[in-house]
């Protein structure tokens, strides 16, 4: 039995795969609307909830899982150092299934950081309005930097009210909330960025699917810096395609059902 850590379209791209060719799978989700889209992928087990150390060993121990397979988002460190503490407890293999990032071109306008924290110093000086594709999930950690203590502060998130409600509990006004889902279009970031007045872009690097490209693209026929911020180093064995994983499932002895 496979466990998948999913949440990006990745993921979803991942089970679909391992559902038509007859592996089993239990996936794991945090949001009921990701369980959805798992159930639509193909899941026939879905488990919805965050997990800790402990409750991953007794749910990998329950299930009789033999392999996990971590295709969270690039950023999502806190489950993937669960997910590699809690195979390693238990003696099963954790394969990381990676997004390639983008090989960021040496471009003047383009600013390279390691964290949220980074990014943060260094948008404060480039610009008054800052606009952040960065997602809500450290917002907080981006907000509390003294350097940008006072800027006007755009953020782009994804449309659900816990999110919303989370933006207005840190301050933000309505008018500096963007609620949409993306990945976006060049030009559709363009004119975003452009209607908003921002002076410096901050994004993720997280790959093709995450629309990094397109974000880039806009700052830059604008004119305006863009912070990246570099995906940290997760571990374990990296697998960027589903013909890469199928031959360490067979080196495990993990099997389709109609080859058992």
């Amino acid at each position: 039995m496979i466990l998948l850590l999913a949440g990006t379209r990745d993921s979803r791209q991942v089970l679909e795969q391992l559902c038509v060719n007859g592996y089993p799978v239990w996936v794991s989700v945090t949001t009921p609307y990701a369980a959805q889209l798992a159930f639509t992928s193909g899941a026939k087990h879905v488990f919805i909830g965050e997990f800790s150390e402990a409750s991953l060993i007794e749910f990998i121990k329950e299930k009789n899982i033999q392999v996990v397979v971590d295709a969270t988002h690039p950023f999502a460190a806190t489950i993937s150092t669960v997910a590699q503490q809690a195979c390693a407890r238990t003696e099963i293999p954790y394969l990381r299934y990676q997004r390639s990032v983008i090989s960021l071109p040496s471009h003047p306008l383009i600013h390279r950081v390691q964290n949220i924290e980074e990014a943060a110093r260094k948008a404060g000086v480039l610009g008054e309005t800052i606009f952040l594709t960065i997602g809500s999930n450290h917002l907080e950690d981006f907000l509390k930097q003294p350097s940008v203590a006072g800027k006007n502060i755009i953020a782009r998130v994804l449309p659900e009210e816990g999110v919303i409600q989370k933006c207005r509990s840190l301050g933000l006004a309505p008018r500096q909330i963007v609620a949409a889902q993306g990945p976006f279009s060049r030009e559709f970031n363009r004119t975003m960025f452009s209607h908003y007045g921002a002076e410096v872009v901050v994004t993720k690097n997280s790959g093709k699917h995450g629309g990094t490209e397109e974000k880039i693209e806009a700052a830059l026929n604008l004119g305006l810096p863009i912070v990246v911020i570099e995906p940290p180093f997760k571990g374990g064995l990296e697998i960027n395609n589903f013909e890469d994983l199928c031959q360490v499932l067979r080196r495990r002895e993990i099997w389709p059902k109609q080859q058992l």
